[in-house]
């Protein structure tokens, strides 16, 4: 990064550096103003882009608004590289693979907010049960290359950093609501300004609905503040408070595929199941300009997250109420019948420190530009595993009751060397992670460490600025989970972590007026990938192999309004994304301790040779699409097009699914989905009024079968208003 601090970017200034025409940022309620704020950030300005050796993507606030996502999902599928796959139709919690890695719990992607881990768990448990409604951001940012090592853990495919809005130069905010079929609501609220060296800002979301399936509702609580102390010319203090509530009816298995056929597709029995979350965040960023030339920016964060998932069925092949053959069968089931419920509950608490500091110099009489720090980074987590009466409610057993720790100690460094129209990037990060797990049960106890050095080189080539060519390497990482490295009576498991090489060659290029294009090739070569066969868990054990994932992703967009000097702009976008190769280059080995990778379902799903077969949840292709026009008056119109190749759900690549299958196994059939957004900007009362429909077909596909099939979202019809003021 040329900076990690700087005076932040508000959305308009972004958006313009990006190619994009801020026609209504007005609507969206940003000043044109700099605030001074301490922020870890991947894009501050044009120049900074030009000298990033690896891909960015970013989408700005404008963008967000006019196509009124109401989900991170439908966000993230604009960003070529990137498969947001659904889950329980909100987003909630979201599935997102970068570059064909399997997006099941967003479990090998980077989430950030705002620079600080976002994950409950990142190192320990990186699994996303957990997302912040994306009405909470100003921007959302994407990294992938050798940059990257200035962030993770996770390195091997890429970085999501989340931006939070900045308190205004002058008092304002917005009120906005949006309602819609499946009964949705959305009520948002925003308001904050700045007085002398004080800014603080105030956010609050509410959102409820029903799901994609049957017997599904979600209903949650977003509360968020923001404060910001400008304490004199050479320190600057932002302070961040966040409590996460949700409250839904929400089962965690899918279908089989007789059900189905039988009871269609967004068919659900368990109407007994929910889950219940609550978290509490806070951070602090203090920024100290020791000189003109240096800055030490550090984070102090804590999070808290707490679970309880009471469910009558886990997977399709749960027999815990007895239902598994008629299931199988296509027989309907009443979870009422049955007398038991689990309950997984879970709490987890993070917390660390991370400065980071950035210095330009000289070195040889070369230009240079230096980041590096460290990171102190600790978990706990609390697990559970209650089993009751429904009935009575009666606890009858405790399967499960764990604690695990993990201390994470990492170090970083990447100097920039500035040849004219040159940038030359070598970088290394160091890794040192501690793993302790203690089954309360039995008092079994066990621990184990790893150490992993990545590193890192990138160049950068920017002889206008028209175009930027890039290339970069760097080693990839993503730790194991402590429950995967350690079992449940105390042994070492011979799990490791995942590594590979990254490489990838790029151009980003505006070469006239109103177009943008940026093109890149990737190549990821896994020395050892950590990978399920089938399901997510659950009785199908992990295991892991030797993997090659390679093709192309490309970002384009024309605004003819620009380019022709008119208020009336006819606009086109499109991110793409080609994955030829994600092939089993070894036969992959289970990792399950036991006698568990001697059973039927571990020969079959994670102990076979299934070497030259393509990977589970990686479709060869992802296309998303926009057609659109826009007028300066603040009326907006396009239209959406999301395609997703077909993918294999199993390592053994099974083509037509079982008749009576678990639903688990079977391709997935491509699918096209068309959504389409207005908005109108009445100026007279700085108000906007928006109707977007969603599916507008209402095609109905699979978009999941690790726990059973799961439909994608039906046709949504939504339309609101937001008062600027």
């Amino acid at each position: 990064m040329s900076k990690i601090h700087s005076r932040l970017l508000i959305p308009g200034q972004i958006a313009m550096i990006l190619g994009h025409s801020p026609i209504l940022l007005a609507a969206a309620g940003a000043e044109d103003a700099e605030l001074e704020m301490p922020v870890v950030e991947i894009v501050e300005s044009a120049e900074t882009l030009q000298k990033i050796p690896g891909t960015v993507n970013v989408l700005t606030q404008e963008e967000l608004f006019e196509s009124h996502v109401f989900n991170v999902n439908e966000a993230l599928r604009k960003i070529p590289g990137v498969n947001a796959r659904d889950e329980e139709g909100f987003g909630m919690r979201p599935n997102i693979g970068i570059r064909g890695i399997n997006p099941s719990r967003s479990t090998k992607t980077l989430l950030l907010e705002d620079g600080i881990p976002l994950s409950y768990a990142p190192y320990g448990d990186n699994a996303s049960y957990y997302h912040p409604p994306i009405e909470r951001f100003a921007s959302i940012e994407v990294l992938k290359g050798p940059s990257q090592i200035l962030y993770g853990p996770q390195t091997i495919t890429g970085t999501i950093n989340y931006l939070t809005p900045n308190p205004p130069s002058k008092p304002g905010g917005y009120l906005s609501f949006t309602g819609g079929t499946r009964d949705f609501y959305d009520g948002h609220f925003n308001y904050g300004g700045t007085v002398g060296d004080f800014g603080g800002l105030f956010d609050i979301t509410h959102k409820e609905s029903r799901g994609a399936r049957d017997n599904t509702h979600s209903d949650i609580n977003d509360f968020n503040i923001k404060g910001v102390y400008d304490i004199n010319a050479n320190n600057a203090l932002t302070i961040r408070a966040n409590y996460f509530q949700e409250d839904s009816q929400l089962t965690y298995s899918g279908i089989t595929d007789a059900e189905m056929r039988n009871f269609g597709i967004r068919y659900n029995p368990f109407k007994n199941d929910s889950m219940k979350t609550d978290r509490w965040g806070t951070s602090v960023t203090h920024q100290y300009s020791i000189n003109n030339n240096a800055t030490l920016t550090t984070n102090v964060y804590w999070s808290h997250f707490h679970r309880d998932w009471w469910r009558q069925a886990s997977t399709t092949t749960d027999n815990q109420c007895g239902f598994n053959n008629s299931r199988l069968a296509g027989v309907e089931v009443d979870p009422n019948s049955c007398n038991s419920i689990q309950g997984r509950l879970r709490d987890y608490y993070s917390y660390g420190v991370e400065p980071r500091l950035h210095v330009n110099h000289k070195t040889l009489g070369i230009d240079s530009e230096l980041d590096m720090g460290f990171r102190a980074h600790f978990e706990e987590q609390q697990r559970t595993q209650e089993n009751k009466q429904f009935l009575t409610g009666t606890l009858t057993s405790i399967a499960e009751r764990n604690e695990r720790e993990t201390d994470a100690y990492s170090g970083f460094a990447q100097n920039r060397f500035i040849l004219g129209d040159w940038s030359l990037t070598p970088g290394v990060r160091i890794e040192h992670v501690d793993f302790r797990r203690l089954n309360k049960l039995t008092n079994a106890a066990g621990d184990t460490t790893m150490t992993e050095i990545l590193p890192a080189f990138g160049i950068s080539h920017a002889p206008n600025d028209k175009i930027t060519t890039f290339f970069g390497f760097h080693g990839g990482f993503a730790p194991p989970r402590a429950e995967d490295t350690l079992s449940n009576v105390g042994t070492v498991v011979d799990v490791g972590p995942e590594k590979s090489w990254n490489y990838e060659f790029g151009v980003r290029t505006k070469p006239y007026k109103g177009a943008k294009l940026d093109a890149t090739l990737f190549h990821a070569d896994f020395l050892q990938q950590n990978a399920v066969g089938s399901i997510a868990g659950g009785s199908t054990p992990l295991a892991a192999g030797q993997a090659l994932y390679q093709g192309a992703e490309l970002s384009a967009r024309q605004d003819f309004g620009p380019l022709f000097d008119s208020d009336h702009n006819i606009y086109l976008q499109a991110a793409y994304t080609w994955v030829g190769t994600a092939e089993m280059t070894s036969a992959f080995r289970c990792l399950a301790t036991g006698t568990d990778c001697n059973n039927a379902t571990a020969i079959a799903m994670a102990n076979g040779n299934f070497v030259g077969n393509r990977l589970p949840y990686s479709p060869e292709h992802n296309l998303t699409t926009t057609i659109g026009y826009a007028h300066a008056s603040g009326f907006d119109l396009h239209l959406e097009t999301v395609y997703v190749g077909q993918q294999f759900s199993d390592f053994a690549n099974t083509g037509t699914a079982p008749v009576n299958g678990n639903g688990q196994i079977g391709k997935i059939d491509d699918y096209v989905v068309l959504n389409v957004a207005t908005t109108y900007h009445a100026k007279p009362i700085n108000t906007d009024f928006f109707v977007s429909l969603k599916n507008l077909l209402d095609e109905t596909y699979i978009v999941d079968r690790t726990r059973g099939i799961l439909p994608g979202s039906p046709r949504l019809v939504q339309a609101g208003f937001k008062v600027n003021f």
